[in-house]
């Protein structure tokens, strides 16, 4: 046993030694990157992309959605669950939530009566917003101008809960693999009376950054970006569009002004129309990429609103993350599980290699066929 353990610690040493003596290649040799915008790390080990898949196999997305359904109750004219009935809205169509998550009437649970057990008051707002009066379109297949009028809504939205809520959360579940129970184009809009954690730790990280630094942590990382090229996707003369250093998920991007911006409402009319393009160009990319309609999560993070809009946030920096699930093709996706809820993230492939398989994807959608596609190159 004791010739055994000795076996052990020699073969233990060998293996340190060949480690540091080989030349790391991300893309071969798994390690930790370090998350500054969120203050947490993440494993990359993109060997594993090897192992063949023998997991779940997601079924295939619907084909066909009807353009109208009236029984479908965010379409136009349609009965909703409080028997509310939609107008015929031809844009943008925003209500409350029929479900809401926060009511702005909840009692105050009151003091704790141990540290261990602690409450706080929750209150709030939900919305949902509806991009479209079609069902069967995503905002890849949605004109610019329309792109830029949920862009002006999101805007609005924000400025009119922001004056109340501390904390407007704008937030896109698109696909039933993210929990979306209805393939109708929609977002939804919570305002909470209190900061959630991950803008409790954005918070914290850019606070501390521009203290240390003098300047938002945001703007210093679009500039190392944009100099060292490895993860941007897309780029304009307002935006920019990567796969961050430190991505969780597969295909995740970050999207972000080039200018000093803290909120959405913030943004000018320049500004608006070249992300609602930035925006089609992303969301057609992620379409193609498996030539599905891309099911992920996104949403925007600005400097916090309400009784607080009037504090000094200029350590904030206006942003949008999208959080992909799949990970080898249509039916197979990233788990977070096991590892990754009992100890940190961790990721397949190397976020440069997924910005270059992003860059690589054509900017017209692969359902057009060729006739729109050349109408499209023109325009």
């Amino acid at each position: 046993m004791w010739c055994g353990g000795l076996d052990l610690e020699q073969r233990h040493l060998a293996s340190e030694v060949d480690a540091t003596s080989a030349t790391f290649r991300a893309s071969e040799h798994q390690h930790i990157r370090y998350n500054p915008l969120q203050n947490e790390w993440v494993l990359v080990s993109a060997h594993r992309m090897k192992r063949p898949w023998q997991g779940q196999v997601e079924p295939p997305l619907l084909k066909t959605v009807p353009r109208h359904d009236p029984l479908n109750p965010l379409c136009p004219g349609a009965t909703r669950a409080n028997g509310e009935v939609n107008p015929h809205y031809d844009g943008t169509f925003l209500f409350d939530n029929d479900f809401p998550a926060l009511q702005p009437d909840a009692p105050d649970p009151g003091p704790s009566d141990h540290p261990l057990f602690r409450t706080e008051a929750a209150r709030g707002v939900c919305k949902v917003m509806c991009f479209h009066p079609w069902s069967d379109v995503t905002l890849p297949l949605m004109s610019v101008p329309e792109i830029r009028a949920v862009i002006d809504s999101w805007a609005s939205v924000t400025e009119e809960l922001g004056a109340q809520y501390p904390w407007v959360q704008i937030f896109e579940n698109k696909g039933a693999m993210m929990g979306c129970s209805n393939p109708h184009p929609h977002c939804q809009v919570w305002a909470s009376s209190f900061l959630p954690d991950i803008a409790q730790r954005e918070e914290w990280s850019q606070k501390s950054y521009h203290s240390e630094h003098g300047e938002p942590l945001l703007m210093e990382y679009s500039r190392q970006e944009l100099f060292r090229k490895e993860r941007l996707v897309l780029t304009s003369e307002h935006w920019l569009v990567l796969v961050p250093f430190w991505a969780v998920w597969p295909f995740q991007t970050l999207l972000l002004p080039r200018r000093h911006v803290r909120r959405l409402p913030e943004l000018t009319p320049a500004e608006r129309d070249d992300l609602a393009s930035i925006m089609k160009k992303l969301l057609t990319k992620y379409d193609n990429l498996f030539e599905t309609s891309f099911p992920y999560s996104m949403g925007w993070h600005g400097a916090p609103t309400g009784s607080e809009a009037g504090a000094n946030w200029d350590h904030w920096q206006l942003h949008a993350h999208y959080y992909p699930p799949l990970l080898r093709s249509a039916t197979v996706r990233k788990f977070m599980v096991g590892y990754e809820m009992l100890a940190q993230a961790q990721r397949d492939l190397t976020p440069e290699q997924a910005a270059e398989r992003l860059r690589e994807l054509p900017e017209v959608h692969h359902s057009l066929g060729q006739r729109d596609r050349e109408t499209a190159d023109i325009a």
